[in-house]
């Protein structure tokens, strides 16, 4: 048994870091491109701002789960990440292929919003999930990892809900919440266990967020790229 929990938490905790660093890395373009299109938008911006922050909060504080461990996270890729599935499937791109100021004037941030918006909502119901987890519980470390994202979720949609509120844009239809369940169910139901049993996967030689340092502060300016709440600094396992 012990065997299988090791295997079960090396898989989720790797899905995990993939997703929070994939989330930081997406948001320093929506960040860049917010300024730009809606710049007297205080409250967008810093509630995007503050998302863009907990979001590498968490990658940080799943690299220091890692880092404790003396191990490196097992090597997922794109194809498990939840907003990757979600934006490919919408938009027909991958979420680096997106000129996000030619998306924005096209009018489709509207859209955007609430596959975000959907994304983080799904998120927090699966930590809920995961916070009832044996496996999670037993490690008190992961647990408090867990807690303080449950925490931080409510504000990570709410940027986006707010926006389109304010703007008067429709509620998500059922077919985008049908594609937020499927991409999840495809998950949970081929991918993990595929990933589970999958002898040959290997883990990361290099820590994901070696390669975005310099490629975010060329593409970004420094607020975008460096802002981060003073919290991360009160987190320690």
């Amino acid at each position: 048994m012990s065997w299988f929990r090791t295997r079960w938490l090396d898989v989720v905790t790797a899905i995990y870091i993939y997703n929070e660093h994939r989330g930081y890395t997406a948001l320093d373009k929506v960040l860049y491109a917010v300024r730009r299109h809606f710049p007297d938008d205080h409250q967008l911006i810093a509630e995007v701002e503050a998302h863009r922050a907990d979001e590498h909060k968490h990658y940080l504080m799943f690299k220091r789960w890692f880092e404790k461990r003396g191990e490196m996270p097992l090597n997922i890729d794109r194809t498990c990440g939840h907003i990757d599935r979600f934006v490919e499937l919408v938009f027909n791109k991958r979420i680096d292929e997106l000129d996000l100021d030619k998306f924005i004037e096209e009018g489709n941030f509207e859209e955007l919003c609430r596959v975000i918006s959907l994304t983080e909502q799904r998120g927090y119901r699966q930590v809920e999930i995961l916070l009832r987890h044996p496996a999670i519980l037993e490690d008190r470390s992961l647990t408090k990892i867990f807690q303080i994202i449950k925490q931080d979720e409510p504000s990570h949609w709410a940027p986006y809900d707010g926006w389109l509120k304010r703007h008067g844009c429709r509620d998500p239809k059922w077919w985008e919440r049908a594609l937020d369940s499927f991409i999840h169910s495809e998950l949970l139901l081929v991918k993990l266990p595929v990933l589970f049993f999958y002898a040959g996967l290997k883990r990361r030689d290099r820590w994901p967020d070696e390669a975005d340092r310099s490629e975010t502060l060329d593409r970004y300016p420094p607020r975008a790229a460096g802002h981060i709440r003073s919290s991360t600094r009160s987190f320690s396992t």
